[in-house]
């Protein structure tokens, strides 16, 4: 392989992976000047919390993956995202768990206090029959731009 070869593989590889993630995101000081003076679509009602569930990836981009709290029951899906979409709930102070349901389920802990914004990333993967995802928290600058750039996704439920 000569060295002219490796320039064009790296952009090609750089290429699908932004073709699979959904657009490239920024530095985080881009980031934040995008964000500095936009407001949230929703804010949390006093006493409580909320969480974004932010989905920018297109891989898998025709499944959805659903939402619970707390449990993995059907009265606990919160909403779905498909791709380069979010939804957001309010939630109790305290110590929840969110799941995630494609291929496999996921599970996230996450512990809130009254007036939290938290900003929680879907990211799939590649799995044996169909999309495989895990949860990240992502901080708020990255999380607020993922809100203002993604569009809203399926809310079943405002809060549980």
């Amino acid at each position: 392989m000569s060295e002219n070869q490796t320039p064009k593989k790296a952009s090609f590889f750089g290429l699908m992976g932004a073709m699979l993630n959904g657009k490239a995101i920024p530095s985080p000081d881009v980031m934040k000047a995008e964000v500095e003076s936009w407001q949230l679509p929703k804010l949390p009602e006093s006493g409580k919390a909320l969480i974004y569930v932010v989905r920018p990836s297109v891989f898998g981009g025709m499944i959805k993956f659903r939402v619970f709290l707390d449990d993995k029951e059907a009265s606990s899906e919160m909403g779905y995202t498909h791709y380069q979409r979010y939804i957001y709930f309010s939630v109790a102070p305290g110590e929840h768990t969110l799941f995630t349901k494609a291929e496999n389920w996921a599970e996230f802990p996450v512990a809130v206090k009254a007036n939290d914004v938290i900003f929680i990333k879907q990211e799939p993967s590649l799995g044996a029959m169909k999309a495989r995802i895990k949860m990240t928290k992502i901080d708020d600058v990255e999380g607020k731009y993922l809100v203002k750039t993604l569009s809203p996704g399926t809310l079943l439920k405002t809060e549980k």
